[in-house]
């Protein structure tokens, strides 16, 4: 690792630290607002085939799970798969249907299981989704997100075809900025949602 891609690394893990406080901070406040925004426009923003990717919320994240009560049957959750014996795991998404049971995925966060999955493991394919919603640490006004670390969904949107899915940011107001530091890998949001609803980086895509 080279000294910028120590300085880089350092940087955002005092972001994260930072922003994981602040964002805890302003969840009390936020939620309602959020989920508020979240409700009066996500479901308008799909077309009548496409599928809301969503997200199992995490403590500290914001919770839109109510979204499902207005999409029965048109969401899905990521889920990151076990290693394979290659030693591979990657992010993937499965529908999570109504009556569903989830299990913990390759992170111990609630997922569809495997034996759920429609194509058979691989995940649903990127155009089956019109929409992700992305918990965020923060956001800059270049669409860069700030998360835990993973890469997951870097990686995953470094596949041409998801990243032409339109992905929101989810996160309080207060938790974007002008700028953060950006590392090659980094993918670009279209955008973010919070208080004052989804803001865009270029057009609302239309459905």
């Amino acid at each position: 690792m080279s000294a910028a891609d120590e300085a880089t690394a350092s940087t955002k893990a005092a972001l994260r630290r930072q922003f994981r406080a602040q964002r805890q901070a302003l969840l009390p406040a936020a939620q309602p607002a959020i989920e508020a925004q979240a409700l009066r426009h996500v479901p308008g923003l799909l077309a009548p085939d496409q599928l809301l990717g969503l997200y199992w919320p995490l403590p500290g994240e914001v919770d839109l799970r109510a979204l499902r009560t207005l999409l029965p049957g048109r969401v899905a959750l990521p889920a990151i798969t076990h290693a394979a014996e290659d030693g591979d795991a990657r992010l993937v998404y499965r529908p999570w249907h109504n009556a569903e049971a989830l299990a913990p995925d390759g992170c111990g966060i609630p997922a569809p299981a495997d034996h759920n999955d429609e194509l058979g493991g691989g995940g649903l394919d990127p155009e089956m989704l019109g929409l992700l919603l992305i918990p965020a640490l923060a956001c800059d006004a270049a669409g860069i997100r700030l998360g835990y670390g993973g890469g997951w969904y870097d990686r995953l949107r470094a596949d041409p075809a998801w990243a032409r899915v339109p992905a929101l940011a989810v996160l309080p107001q207060g938790c974007r900025l002008e700028q953060l530091p950006r590392d090659p890998w980094d993918v670009p949001l279209h955008g973010w949602l919070d208080e004052n609803g989804p803001g865009w980086l270029d057009p609302a895509p239309r459905c």
